[in-house]
């Protein structure tokens, strides 16, 4: 089986490391837990140079729950200042974030070498990747352009499974929808090595990729996931453009036909979480939305890769109502992280996404299950703030590890809901 193995080669040149100017800037954590705290934070984030990370948004804090947010250096000592004096408590997270990422990323020389899984690829490579994996096992995956971003580039779909000849029950995975959340795309890609690995050999994942099919979108926000590595390390949005406003950008994941624009997301084009001037406004997110509708027929289970904050969320995150199979879910969803624990003793939360995390209407898991597909999962990946969005390239191999116990654990009871006691599948 050596021969389904990706033996491709990438040249890595130098690379100074994600750009963004944030010399001094700290990443800090606190909880309100009154009015006045909150207020503060109301405050501080119109007034001071501040980008939220959990939750994503002013908007979304409420009291009771801790709160991660950036704040500039300029601003840094003011705001701890602030802290201080109203009695909220709070911890630095990153000292200094431009150094974090200097000395996370920074790779100098330029030499050819194996493509890489357990380092983070700029979206060149991750495209040529997806060429070069499809030709190299032409058994067992095929690549698919679903459509072109705002700027105009391809957003692809690898069709991974063993060709039997007729349609087989599929798993819908997708990742990158946030620019910056540089693990997820990881993770894709993770999933396809392993399957090409496990192709052929007594093992879960070769069983499931003989009886289903996985449809994996590596990078669905293709322009955000450039522009992080380009011009901004930080950037989590789309690069569309706003007519009448000077702020880019759409968060893809309030753009979905999910309860459009309700609790949860902004009108603001401003807001890092803008749920864009309609529904599917955004070209990715009406690629994705228009290929699950028309394969809607096959795909038994939609799961959707973010970070961070280690959970396993399901429908619904735009209202606190329980879905009709949240029993199955949450059974379904603790077993996955129960086995994803397993391997390194990473802790997951699970459970709606609502009461587990935020309120957030438009989000793609949301409207899949809406559309009919009752297995919808959200994964927030590691890590729960250390690191945040800058997670270091050590902790890749170990997340993808035990990530994949619980999509093999998801995946393998799909598979058994769809199999009579016979062997075949129902309709």
């Amino acid at each position: 089986m050596e021969r389904l193995l990706f033996l491709g080669f990438v040249t890595a040149v130098a690379v100074s490391g994600p750009v963004g100017r944030y010399p001094g800037d700290k990443v800090l954590r606190l909880k309100p837990d009154n009015e006045q705290h909150l207020q503060f934070i109301r405050d501080v984030s119109h007034t001071a140079e501040v980008d939220f990370w959990q939750p994503h948004s002013v908007e979304l804090v409420t009291t009771n729950r801790s709160v991660d947010f950036r704040v500039g250096a300029g601003w840094a000592s003011e705001v701890q200042a602030g802290l201080k004096k109203i009695g909220l408590k709070y911890e630095v997270l990153i000292e200094n974030l431009q150094n974090l990422m200097k000395n996370q990323f920074d790779r100098k020389g330029s030499r050819s070498v194996r493509y890489d899984y357990e380092r983070y690829h700029n979206w060149d490579q991750i495209e040529s990747w997806t060429a070069a994996i499809a030709d190299e096992n032409p058994n067992l995956i095929s690549r698919f352009e679903i459509g072109r971003s705002y700027e105009g580039r391809s957003i692809y779909l690898l069709w991974v499974g063993k060709r039997t000849g007729s349609p087989k029950p599929a798993i819908f995975l997708d990742c990158g929808i946030h620019a910056r959340e540089w693990i997820s795309p990881a993770f894709c890609q993770w999933f396809v090595k392993e399957a090409i690995r496990n192709f052929g050999i007594s093992s879960t994942l070769n069983t499931l990729v003989n009886e289903l099919d996985f449809l994996v979108v590596p990078v669905v926000n293709v322009d955000g996931y450039a522009y992080s590595w380009t011009k901004d390390r930080l950037w989590r949005k789309t690069r569309s453009r706003n007519p009448g406003s000077d702020c880019v950008g759409t968060d893809p994941n309030r753009n979905f036909n999910a309860k459009w624009c309700g609790n949860g997301a902004s009108r603001d084009p401003c807001s890092p979480i803008y749920c864009g001037p309609y529904v599917e406004s955004e070209k990715e997110v009406k690629a994705l939305a228009d290929f699950i509708r028309n394969h809607s027929s096959i795909i038994k289970a939609y799961l959707t890769m973010h970070s961070y904050s280690q959970k396993c969320l399901f429908p619904y995150s735009y209202t606190y109502s329980l879905v009709f199979d949240h029993d199955e879910l949450n059974d379904l969803a603790r077993n996955a992280v129960g086995a994803l624990h397993s391997l390194h003793g990473t802790r997951y939360g699970f459970g709606p996404g609502s009461s587990t995390i935020y309120l957030a209407a438009g989000g793609s898991d949301d409207w899949a299950y809406d559309l009919g597909i009752k297995y919808s999962f959200t994964f927030e990946l590691r890590d729960t703030g250390r690191y945040g969005f800058l997670l270091p390239e050590s902790q890749i191999k170990p997340t993808c590890e035990e990530t994949m116990l619980a999509i093999n654990y998801i995946a393998t009871y799909v598979l058994s809901t769809w199999l009579n006691p016979m062997g075949e599948w129902t309709k």
